[in-house]
C-alpha cells in the first residue's frame, strides 16, 4: 500500500521504484564481486555506479517499520472444526475406523486424518479438550 500511494503514472517503473529507494533488479541492487578465478583476473568493465537520489525515503521507511512489527497469532480454529470434531469423540470414542464410517464425515476423511484433527483440537485447546473428556465420563456415570 505505501508504493501504491507514491506511484507516479507518468513515470517508468525503474524511475518509480529508484525515486523511493528500491530496486527492480535485485542483481543491479547488491552486485556480487567479481573474485579471482583460477589465478586469472577478471577485469571490471569500469562502469562505477552513482549515487542514487533518493526523493521518497518515506516509502522504505514505512516499509522497514511495517516489516518489525511482530505477527498475530491466530491460534483458533473453526467453530465447524471444534463441533465436528467434539461430536465424534462424543459419539465414538477413540474409535477412529467408526469415526470414519459416521455419515457426518461429510469430507470422507480417514481415521488418520480424523486422529490428526482430534489432535490439533486438543493442542489448541488443551483446557477445553479437557472439561470435555471430563463432562463425559461424568454423563457416562450418571447414566450407570
Amino acid at each position: 500500500s505505501h508504493i501504491r500511494h507514491a506511484w507516479d503514472p507518468t513515470k517508468s517503473v525503474a524511475q518509480n521504484l529508484a525515486e523511493m529507494g528500491l530496486s527492480e533488479d535485485p542483481n543491479k541492487a547488491i552486485p556480487i564481486p567479481k573474485k579471482q578465478l583460477l589465478g586469472m583476473e577478471v577485469e571490471s568493465n569500469g562502469r562505477q555506479q552513482g549515487k542514487k537520489i533518493v526523493r521518497k525515503p518515506y516509502v522504505v521507511n514505512e516499509m522497514e517499520y511495517e516489516a518489525s512489527l511482530p505477527e498475530k497469532k491466530s491460534n483458533t480454529l473453526s467453530r465447524d472444526l471444534i463441533d465436528y470434531v467434539r461430536y465424534m469423540i462424543q459419539n465414538h470414542g477413540e474409535n477412529y475406523k467408526e469415526m470414519a464410517r459416521d455419515e457426518k464425515n461429510y469430507y470422507q476423511d480417514t481415521p488418520k486424518q480424523i486422529k490428526r484433527k482430534i489432535n490439533v483440537y486438543k493442542n489448541f485447546y488443551p483446557d477445553e479438550y479437557r472439561d470435555f473428556i471430563a463432562s463425559l465420563k461424568q454423563e457416562k456415570m450418571d447414566v450407570q
